[in-house]
């Protein structure tokens, strides 16, 4: 695994973790995130369920991520079926963000471009991905 793709894979999948953790001990009430650190409605019901549903699909990416760091530090060839799940599962997440916005025309920075990120980083490793799998 190239470094590049180690460093990215490493912060999106410990960022994601960290996110979803301030998230869940938000909801239990244990700390309080300031509303001008949430994105737009985050309190309203259909908008708690929306972001909630990503859950499943941040998790997989981050496990899958993880997995394929820990399989290439081993030498483990399992490494790049592993890598090449997580940056489709990242580009789906972001790519539905990014759609979600888009289609509220709600374009702020804080919220669209990390999501606009997520969408665009993978693509520059999953050519050489799919390469080096159907290569050998």
């Amino acid at each position: 695994m190239s470094p590049p793709l180690r460093f990215a894979l490493s912060v999106t999948d410990v960022l994601f973790l960290i996110y979803w953790a301030f998230a869940a001990l938000d909801a239990l009430g244990v700390i309080h995130i300031p509303a001008d650190w949430l994105y737009a409605n985050a309190h309203d019901p259909r908008v708690v369920a929306w972001n909630s549903s990503f859950l499943p699909l941040d998790l997989a990416f981050s496990a899958t991520g993880l997995a394929a760091i820990r399989c290439a530090q081993r030498k483990d060839g399992l490494w790049r079926p592993r890598a090449l799940i997580s940056l489709l599962l990242t580009m789906v997440a972001g790519g539905m963000a990014v759609g979600y916005w888009a289609l509220l025309r709600e374009f702020d920075p804080a919220w669209f471009l990390p999501n606009l990120a997520l969408l665009i980083w993978p693509m520059f490793f999953i050519g050489g991905l799919v390469r080096a799998m159907a290569t050998g």
